[in-house]
């Protein structure tokens, strides 16, 4: 479970600090003072995307940290052991984002990837926002759901996998039957360029070396003037050089032995120096002697580079490329001159590819039918709680032929829904009342997360467009999801925030300079006072602040 949250100038708020309980958590607050923006801190510190706009204005950086108990998390601490990043029990998540944009991340202090961090968040943590209900009518939202409470993603990704094979073997038949109809062109084509390349007779590092000695060959006399001179002035010269004056100044100082012994080091030095002198000249003279002026092998280098960057001019590639060049176009040559051979083969491939995936598809599809029915019913069971009495959900699976056959399968899935009782099941995506369609997104979204893992669960303003007793009704069920988990439930309902085990309010504060959101733990008589506003609005009343208090015992006794 989430146990603390940390956040430093994000957005309004300079510094908040939290400290989460077990059960159901709720954040109350008027509208603007930062509740929402508390969610997407959590977000941001789960690997979310963020940028700079999100620094508090005159901060150097927004920092967010998050501290979870993954002692009975099993596939956390798997994930964790595997990285190498297990610390005990903890696990603690921190997220930097710089005034200048940079992002750094870590996990159990050690600094990660982002989307390390996004993975290993989507284990602990599952967010809910306020616009889920805009997004459930689109398919592919419908079809995650599905698959989701099934718990056949995997299965669907195996599927996806075969698809990808079945699609890639398939297009390589289809290029190498469009080959056929020019083959024999494209045969004479590859050939001609074959002969030329090996003709050529390329090897990948000689244009480096051949450019490297035009070089020497063009500036051979200044090469051999040179060496020339360093000799003399080495070892050659008769008036003073190098050698003889080492040599003298050792004969001097070897004199002097006899009265300071400490000279010897020095001997020995120009002693050495005067060996690696000598042998300095001699490396010379046999360089001298290497180089090359024969005007003939000038032209030859020269007809050969002509050559070669004819080539790579011809081909569009690098001089040094040349080699590799030859041998894709040997590797083609190779595969139209066992065109049939390789036909047959991919043929085979491709059959078989199609019937592993159609396999895999037909049970991925008959897996789905089965969780469509349990998974209709158990929300169609949830709509009766939320105030749809006679209402139905269902999931309508539509078989699409072998040509239509997608990556996620071989069916379309679309959510259908009769609100009312005598109305035939629409697609959701058509429902006109936004208070019907939060209802059913909550609905959906608790009972697609009943199969899940993920510890703690965070609802944003769900409950956005209900009331009464409705509202009573949603909260009982997020209550009740509290037993299993930890939910943070983000509300403007006082029915809703009477049945949670913590309290926390959000409210906005300034100086008239600038300002900050505050985040308060609210005890009993805060409670009353936070629910009554919420009851009330701007005047609050003893019969509203009586009315708050027998919500809240109301709800003491329910939890009981």
């Amino acid at each position: 479970m989430l146990m603390n949250l940390q956040v430093r100038d994000y957005a309004i708020v300079d510094r908040i600090e939290i400290e989460f309980e077990p059960g159901m958590t709720v954040l109350t607050g008027e509208t603007g003072a930062g509740k929402s923006i508390l969610v997407h801190a959590l977000g941001l510190v789960l690997g979310e995307r963020g940028s700079a706009q999100l620094v508090r204005s005159g901060a150097k950086r927004a920092e967010f940290c998050a501290e979870f108990n993954s002692a009975k998390l099993p596939k956390v601490r798997a994930w964790l052991e595997d990285k190498a990043l297990d610390l005990d029990s903890e696990c603690l998540l921190r997220r930097v984002i710089n005034a200048d944009g940079r992002s750094r991340a870590f996990i159990n202090g050690n600094a990660v990837p982002l989307s390390q961090l996004k993975s290993l968040g989507e284990l602990l943590l599952d967010i809910h926002g306020q616009q889920f209900h805009q997004s459930l009518g689109r398919r592919s939202i419908q079809r995650d759901l599905l698959d989701h409470f099934g718990g056949l993603l995997q299965q669907r990704a195996e599927t996806e996998s075969k698809f990808a094979i079945w699609k890639d073997v398939a297009e390589r038949l289809r290029q190498l039957h469009e080959a056929d109809a020019d083959r024999a062109s494209r045969l004479d084509l590859l050939a001609f360029q074959l002969q030329e390349l090996d003709s050529l007779a390329l090897e990948e590092a000689e244009p480096d070396a051949l450019l490297a000695e035009r070089q020497k060959l063009q500036n051979s006399g200044r090469l051999a003037d040179g060496v020339s001179s360093a000799i003399d002035n080495l070892i050659d010269n008769e008036t003073g050089n190098a050698n003889s004056l080492i040599a003298a100044a050792a004969r001097s100082l070897k004199s002097l032995l006899d009265f300071d012994a400490e000279l010897k080091a020095a001997v020995d030095l120009l002693n050495s120096a005067n060996i690696q002198v000598a042998e300095a000249a001699e490396s010379l003279r046999r360089y001298g002697d290497s180089i090359d002026m024969d005007p003939r092998r000038r032209d030859w280098i020269e007809e050969r580079l002509d050559a070669i960057q004819a080539i790579a001019r011809k081909h569009r590639v690098a001089a040094n490329e040349i080699p590799a060049l030859a041998e894709r176009i040997r590797h083609e040559l190779d595969e139209l001159n066992h065109a049939e051979e390789r036909s047959r083969e991919l043929e085979q491939k491709a059959v078989l590819a199609r019937e592993e995936f159609l396999d895999i598809a037909a049970s991925l599809s008959n897996a789905r039918q089965q969780a469509a029915t349990s998974f209709g019913a158990c929300v169609t069971d949830a709509m009766t709680g939320l105030g749809m009495p006679g209402g139905i959900f269902a999931v309508a699976l539509t078989a699409l032929d072998e040509a239509s056959a997608r990556p996620w399968g071989i069916d379309n899935i679309e959510f259908l829904i009769s609100a009312n009782p005598g109305q035939a099941p629409q697609p959701l995506a058509k429902i006109a009342s936004g208070g019907e369609l939060s209802r059913m997104s909550l609905a959906i979204q608790v009972i697609a997360s009943d199969g899940s893992t993920i510890p703690t669960m965070v609802f944003d303003e769900v409950d956005n467009g209900v009331g009464g007793g409705v509202a009573e009704m949603v909260g009982r069920r997020l209550q009740e999801l509290g037993v299993s988990r930890q939910i943070l439930c983000v509300t403007h309902l006082p029915q809703v925030a009477s049945l949670a085990n913590q309290h926390l309010r959000v409210s906005k504060v300034t100086d008239g300079k600038s300002t900050r959101t505050r985040l308060q733990v609210l005890g009993k008589t805060e409670r009353i006072e936070e629910l009554a506003r919420m009851l009330g609005g701007v005047e609050i009343t003893q019969k509203t602040l009586d009315h708050a208090a027998e919500m809240l015992a109301g709800a003491a006794q329910k939890r009981a």
